[in-house]
């Protein structure tokens, strides 16, 4: 275990943090947000691909979402994608667009919603916890053979250890800034 090591498991971290701000993007706040759809796979041309690949998409109002199609013949299948979405949002063909106007939550969506966010969370937590675990076990394994000193697992742990409660808080406060958003309107 060395600093390239530590380097390595905070880039693993940092993924992860990523990843859960990807994910958390797609729920859905009551404003209009490309985020909430761009993602969504649309089977075209015999593969799914994402809706951002096929179509430009803009928010022209917070209440709205413009979905400019390329090639015209993909409207019904993005049309159906966006209504079997866990979304609960209805899109209109307006010919040339496709607009998702996107309805106030009510209360008890928006509750479900944050459940959601906070499931999303834990798991991004649980990730942070098994890399953790994982550089643990390198690090045990490295003291066994010799690579590294009984002062040395024990500082590396501490690090590891603190690296990980930072990482775990951002998470924290992320979700907890979200779910703040989404039950304050």
């Amino acid at each position: 275990m060395n600093s390239n090591d530590s380097a390595h498991i905070n880039s693993k971290m940092e993924k992860t943090i990523e990843a859960f701000n990807i994910a958390i993007s797609t729920v859905r706040t009551g404003r209009a947000s490309t985020s909430l759809i761009d993602s969504l796979e649309i089977e075209v041309y015999g593969q799914k691909m994402p809706l951002q690949q096929i179509a430009t998409l803009s928010t022209p109002d917070p209440t709205l979402i413009n979905i400019q199609v390329w090639d015209k013949n993909n409207i019904d299948a993005i049309m159906k994608a966006i209504q079997t979405s866990d979304l609960g949002i209805n899109p209109s063909n307006d010919s040339d667009f496709i607009k998702v106007p996107i309805p106030p939550l009510t209360e008890e969506r928006r509750k479900e919603l944050a459940k959601k966010i906070k499931t999303i969370a834990e798991e991004s937590k649980i990730s942070l916890r098994n890399i953790r675990r994982q550089s643990i076990d390198a690090i045990k394994n490295a003291k066994k053979n010799s690579e590294v000193s009984e002062d040395d697992e024990s500082i590396l742990t501490n690090k590891l250890e603190k690296s990980t409660k930072e990482f775990i808080t951002k998470i924290e406060n992320i979700s907890t800034k979200k779910q703040n958003e989404l039950l304050e309107m």
